[in-house]
């Protein structure tokens, strides 16, 4: 296993940033601004919010479509804060902005290394539909490549619905996700807040027992689909559950988008709110 202490606060807990969202983070700067989008606004706002955020968080998770060589040219992460680099590539259709993820093995990894990658970090989308056995393979051979790279593998599996449009019980998916890939060698499992935390606290918690009893090694959450005043509790849930922190992005920064400067944003809102979730992990996790 890969060292993860560069990845982790002093306690030992994960208190990790993303700000590798694509077309998904453009809608919502479309949402919110009311005008379009381009790559270079995109752009703009992930080196923005890292330059500001970084001094906060264990680590931060950033794309190279958009961000990676711009975040490192103005060398806009904190010295205290680990890069992981997403290995995901993209492909969007029928009404999602992420039909398909794969293993982009296209990417020069060698060199984001020496950019100071210390992790990757691969999205793998569970329907119960399709193919198990091609998920499992991605998912090996992308821990492998991470071990010759001598990086810190991060597998993120989300539960989507089936292809065929068939009826299925996506928040089933999380666990059924968990018992499938969560012993494949990763070092980090990336994982869904059980009910996107929508149920209740002792409901949340018993789900988040399944899953640290199911993933073989360290699992954080990520926050997309919960209630950016409702992920703190998810954190603290979680990690009395066995959950070692987080990896998230939306419940930090996603209120901000809209502000007339959102970097005067980032530092009012952004950074008490990811201080807050460091000290929630620190407090809550089971050493």
């Amino acid at each position: 296993m890969s060292d993860l202490t560069t990845l982790a606060r002093p306690s030992g807990g994960f208190a990790m940033l993303a700000v590798d969202q694509r077309e998904a983070l453009r809608d919502m700067m479309l949402r919110a601004r009311g005008v379009q989008i381009s790559d270079a606004d995109m752009t703009q706002f992930k080196v923005s919010a890292t330059r500001a955020l970084t001094p906060y968080a264990s680590a931060v998770l950033i794309d190279p479509e958009f961000a990676w060589d711009a975040i490192v040219d103005q060398d806009a992460v904190a010295p205290t804060c680990a890069r992981i680099a997403a290995a995901d590539h993209f492909v969007a259709g029928a009404g999602e902005f992420v039909r398909e993820a794969s293993f982009d093995t296209t990417l020069d990894y060698e060199a984001i290394t020496k950019q100071g990658a210390k992790a990757l970090k691969l999205l793998v989308l569970w329907r119960e539909d399709q193919d198990a056995q091609k998920r499992i393979d991605e998912v090996t051979a992308f821990v492998d490549a991470c071990r010759e790279l001598d990086l810190v593998s991060i597998i993120e599996p989300v539960a989507r619905a089936r292809w065929d449009g068939a009826p299925s019980d996506v928040e089933a998916g999380v666990l059924a996700a968990a018992r499938e890939l969560g012993d494949l060698g990763a070092d980090i499992y990336k994982a869904e807040v059980p009910f996107k935390a929508a149920e209740s606290d002792e409901r949340v918690f018993d789900a988040c027992r399944e899953l640290t009893d199911t993933i073989s090694g360290p699992w954080v959450v990520l926050s997309s689909g919960v209630d950016a005043d409702r992920f703190p509790d998810a954190v603290g849930i979680a990690c009395r559950a066995g959950a070692s922190g987080f990896l998230a992005g939306r419940a930090v920064w996603a209120s901000v988008l809209g502000a007339d400067s959102v970097e005067d944003e980032l530092r009012a809102t952004s950074i008490p709110r990811l201080e807050r979730l460091g000290t929630i992990v620190d407090d809550n996790i089971r050493n």
